[in-house]
């Protein structure tokens, strides 16, 4: 009877130890996944967002103010969507937000855009090489009765004081924001993933201006070298560059008024198409590390 007893035990005490060990691993896998810092993905829109939300496991919805947060996992790893609506200024405290409660690996600026380099067409994707704020200019001096001469403003450098920008000479250049060299390798690795266009490298413009005028566009294009506009990614950039943050914008075009391309809203499914192979590749690559 005795030894009955003792071996109920020993087997007991071997069920426990195992459920223990099972108890611990699970523990640690969870530890593992909570300290896995999530990628950000951004979309200004509805349509730029959420076929991209749909794609992830486990989604819970969070809100802040009014932008919307959709949690959820790709590939086993946290991944973050952020609807951020339209704008500089929405783009900017929807980063800053994102950034102080979720503190995130990487951010992906992405959505539709207008081209500004007339060898793009409607579906090319431009990688952000750079970003730049195309809204910040300062004007020439010209008295009353002697119009306006846009064509003669030059760009102002926020960034460049703490002073005045408007009077430091430092200021009067362009400020380029680069966009990380590894988020910019994944997303070159799996090019080949989107078929209804090219995928090239180029500098995206962002400003709360919405231009229509071809001569305007084409100044952009000379000046500043832009090969496309949009109203969000030199935000999320300029804040994402304020708490080091590694930084990609990835636009697709939805129009280009320089060659005639006529808009087209199925443009903003196809590039959250591409963006999902490229968080992929990241996650892959992040965890071969």
């Amino acid at each position: 009877m005795k030894k009955k007893l003792a071996s109920l035990a020993a087997i007991a005490a071997l069920s426990a130890a195992m459920l223990a060990g099972c108890s611990s691993a699970a523990k640690l896998e969870t530890e593992a996944e909570g300290a896995q810092k999530p990628i950000l993905i951004q979309g200004p829109m509805p349509i730029e967002a959420e076929k991209f939300a749909e794609r992830l496991d486990k989604v819970k919805v969070e809100k802040s103010g009014n932008f919307v947060f959709y949690k959820g996992k790709l590939d086993k790893y946290p991944v973050i969507v952020a609807k951020t609506g339209k704008g500089m200024e929405n783009t900017a405290a929807a980063t800053a937000i994102a950034i102080e409660k979720y503190d995130p690996a990487a951010i992906i600026n992405q959505g539709t855009s207008g081209g500004h380099d007339p060898s793009l067409n409607v579906y090319d994707i431009v990688l952000g090489e750079r970003t730049v704020n195309i809204g910040s200019l300062k004007t020439g001096h010209l008295v009353e009765g002697k119009g306006i001469e846009p064509t003669n403003w030059i760009p102002m450098d926020l960034m460049a004081s703490e002073g005045s920008a408007g009077e430091d000479p430092d200021a009067e250049k362009i400020r380029y924001y680069e966009g990380n060299e590894d988020l910019l390798a994944a997303a070159k690795s799996v090019k080949d993933k989107h078929k209804k266009g090219k995928v090239v490298e180029g500098t995206i413009g962002s400003a709360d201006l919405w231009n229509n005028e071809v001569d305007r566009i084409k100044w952009f294009h000379e000046n500043y070298g832009t090969s496309v506009e949009e109203m969000e990614g030199a935000a999320a950039a300029q804040i994402a560059g304020a708490y080091d943050v590694p930084f990609l914008g990835i636009r697709i075009l939805s129009n280009n008024k320089t060659n005639g391309g006529q808009y087209d809203p199925n443009t903003a499914a196809a590039n959250q198409d591409y963006v999902y192979e490229v968080v992929k590749q990241y996650i892959s690559e992040i965890k071969g590390k």
